[in-house]
Order: structure tokens, then C-alpha cells, then sequence
């Protein structure tokens, strides 16, 4: 992606499903490059924006919930950096469980593009998300490994010749969730009272659930891929279909018989 953010990948399919058993360039996926604003600087383009005169409420919050969404606005603030072994381990653990059956011959390696990355070194594409945009993969990887796998493998449904970047998508989907959550707004800022309906709502479920966003995190994930299916969508509607997304994830946040993570409507979209 050049430093405009303005390029992207999309993912031809060829055959349904990865093989894994031949060598990362298989016949089963290729990368193509294009133009588009839904990666990297243009994430911003997926969700809706609001004029500063917008009027906003201010909810207050208990000591516990504030305690809990300040951390995670510094799980939020922390780049990927991989001079930190830490974040190097991590990254290598996110191969390790997309493809535990092919080695990883080095961190920048042209095998991530199988996962759907820009390029050889995925670390270029944490700009967006930050590190937890990665640590939002492994919650899904470790937690949910066959929605994970089906979700890189596209393995569900009628799909699309050209389909979405799967990491990337991701990383996408990080950025998506801070911006509806007012996280980012938050962390900047240094405030801590949410200012939206929908933002308190979920600080009710991190309060409850530290694991909250990573959670809801998956679940945006397999609701983007059931919208996307749905839509019949190619590489070209991702925005739309993110959009899509978003508004029917805080339909179900505001459902009254919601009560944790667990009872959203599209929490049923999930396998272990």
C-alpha cells in the first residue's frame, strides 16, 4: 500500500478452500493489487461520520466500568511494533494457528499473503488497528478456531470470484468497532464517559467481561461474513458491506433481552 492508503488486495478464488498440503504458493488464492479507500489510512471510510455540532449524551459510569475502559484504551493505544518480542511471538502464533501444518520461514515472508495480507511483512498493515487488531485475530484463532479457519478459508457459502482480504478485513473490523464505540475519541481525549447509547451499552459487557471486545470483536467478524454472503457482495462492496454490518450490530446491542455478549442474535453465527 503506498503511504496515501489508497491501494488494497483482493483474493480471486480458484478452487474452494486452501489447500495446505503444497507449498504457501498454491493455485488455490492470488493476490491481485488495485485501487480502493477501505484499507489502511481509508478504513475511516466504513463508518459513519457525525458533524461536531451533533448533539451527544454523556453517561456516567461506575468505578469498575471506568477502570475497564481505561484498559482498554491502552490496549488500544499500543502500536505494533516488532522490535518488541512480544508482538514478534504473537504474530508468529497467528501463523502458527491459521496454518499449524506449514512453517513460517521468516517474519517477512511472502506467505502472508496467503492470509490476506498487503504484503510480505504484515506488520505495515497494523497502522490501522494497532496491535490489538492482532491480539483481536488470536481471541478469534484461539477461542473459535473453526469460525476462524471457515472465515480464512472462505469455506461457507456461495463465494465471491473476487473476495475480500481476510487479515486485512480484520483489521478492518478492529478500526470499525473503536470508531462505533467511541473508543478512539476516548483515548484521545482522555475521557471516559461514552457518548453514545450504543457505548454504554457495552461498557455495561466489559465491566462484566473483560474480553468483551475481543468477543464482540468475532462476532462483528461472522456477522460481516454472513452480510457479505447475504449482499452476494465482490471485493468492490466492502464498504457497503461493512456499513451493513455496523448498523445491524448496534440494532442488536440495543435489543432489550440483551443482556451479555452471549445473547446478540449474531453470537449464533460462531462454531467452536
Amino acid at each position: 500500500m503506498d503511504e496515501r492508503g489508497g491501494s488494497f488486495v483482493a483474493v480471486r478464488r480458484i478452487s474452494q478452500g486452501l489447500d495446505r498440503g503444497n507449498t504457501c504458493h498454491s493455485t488455490s488464492a492470488e493476490v491481485v493489487a488495485g485501487s480502493a479507500a477501505w484499507l489502511g489510512r481509508g478504513l475511516s471510510c466504513v463508518c459513519a461520520q457525525r458533524r461536531e455540532s451533533d448533539p451527544r449524551p454523556s453517561f456516567d459510569l461506575t468505578p469498575a466500568q471506568e477502570e475497564c475502559l481505561q484498559r482498554l484504551q491502552l490496549r488500544i493505544d499500543v502500536a505494533y511494533d516488532s522490535s518488541i518480542p512480544e508482538h514478534r511471538e504473537a504474530l508468529r502464533a497467528l501463523w502458527n494457528a491459521a496454518f499449524p501444518d506449514e512453517e513460517l520461514r521468516d517474519l517477512i515472508s511472502e506467505q502472508w499473503k496467503e492470509m490476506g495480507w498487503q504484503g510480505k511483512d504484515p506488520s505495515t498493515d497494523f497502522r490501522g488497528g494497532g496491535f490489538i487488531s492482532l491480539e483481536n485475530l488470536l481471541y478469534l484463532a484461539r477461542n473459535f478456531p473453526k469460525s476462524f479457519q471457515d472465515l480464512l478459508r472462505k469455506q461457507e457459502g456461495d463465494r465471491s470470484v473476487w473476495e475480500y482480504p481476510f487479515a486485512v478485513a480484520g483489521v478492518n473490523i478492529t478500526f470499525m468497532l473503536i470508531q462505533m464505540l467511541d473508543l478512539e475519541a476516548a483515548c484521545f481525549n482522555f475521557t471516559v464517559k461514552p457518548r453514545t447509547m450504543v457505548g454504554a451499552t457495552f461498557l455495561k459487557f466489559l465491566s462484566e467481561n473483560e474480553s468483551a471486545f475481543d468477543l464482540l470483536y468475532c462476532i462483528t467478524f461472522k456477522l460481516m461474513d454472513h452480510q457479505w454472503l447475504a449482499m452476494r457482495a465482490s471485493y468492490m462492496d466492502f464498504n457497503t458491506v461493512m456499513k451493513s454490518t455496523r448498523r445491524q450490530l448496534e440494532r442488536e446491542l440495543l435489543l432489550e433481552d440483551v443482556t451479555r455478549l452471549e445473547d446478540l442474535p449474531s453470537y449464533s453465527l460462531l462454531s467452536r
